[in-house]
């Protein structure tokens, strides 16, 4: 039955994602650009509308009382295909920090800058940096809810990977206190895996790190905060 269900949301999420692509986001892109962030919550909405009907995997989130209503800083723990999206059903206007690959992906890769978020080349070095800050400068001026993975790749549950500086240094620029989350998703929906386990992935966002300390001491709080969550030890 896993494999059948799995077999059958893969289908679902091919199909959808063309359909959207190709039907709606490609005229939108053309004719209303603004609106192309709504097409990616519609999509995403579906998706973990979607997961639900078809995999009995069901969402249950804590903590979103803390992002307040304006622009903010998220840094969440990455262990699944299921983080790059649900976000967009989280908070009203999402911003992801991406990989620059993801861009090339024929027609919909476009449409993600057009949605406002942040591709960056991992290879850059400084010059990358610099796009990230300048970018997460105007994120800040549209007030939308930047959304990192600080370990750079999707972790299996349990695994802590080493943290980027790059959430540091956008509490830096920004003035924004870095709001730690953490999430549970590859008990349900592993990293590369096919097929999907039924259950409940759980997020909870923590309490904020100030940026105050200085780089340094923002990256080993929230390393802390990250490691010792109740989240993160359920899947130890």
């Amino acid at each position: 039955m896993t494999l059948l269900r799995s077999t059958l949301f893969n289908l679902y999420f091919f199909l959808l994602t063309f359909v959207l692509t190709v039907a709606l986001a490609t005229p939108v892109r053309f004719l209303a650009p603004h609106r192309v962030l709504d097409v990616a919550m519609l999509w995403a909405r579906l998706l973990v509308a979607g997961l639900r009907v078809i995999c009995g995997i069901r969402l249950a989130v804590q903590g979103l009382e803390r992002l307040g209503s304006g622009p903010a800083l998220i840094a969440s723990t990455h262990q699944s295909a299921f983080d790059t999206f649900v976000w967009l059903t989280l908070v009203p206007r999402c911003c992801y920090v991406l990989k620059q690959e993801l861009v090339r992906i024929p027609l919909f890769g476009p449409l993600m800058p057009l949605a406002g978020m942040i591709a960056v080349d991992r290879r850059g070095g400084a010059s990358a940096m610099r796009h990230l800050l300048r970018e997460g400068e105007r994120a800040v001026r549209e007030e939308r809810q930047i959304v990192i993975f600080p370990e750079g790749t999707r972790a299996a549950p349990g695994q802590q990977l080493p943290l980027q500086p790059g959430a540091a240094a956008l509490a830096a620029r920004t003035r924004l206190p870095v709001i730690p989350a953490v999430t549970d998703s590859g008990r349900c929906w592993g990293r590369r895996a096919f097929q999907k386990q039924s259950g409940t992935i759980h997020i909870c966002l923590l309490e904020p790190v100030s940026p105050e300390a200085g780089r340094d001491q923002l990256m080993q709080s929230l390393a802390q905060v990250l490691k010792g969550s109740p989240v993160g030890n359920s899947v130890g």
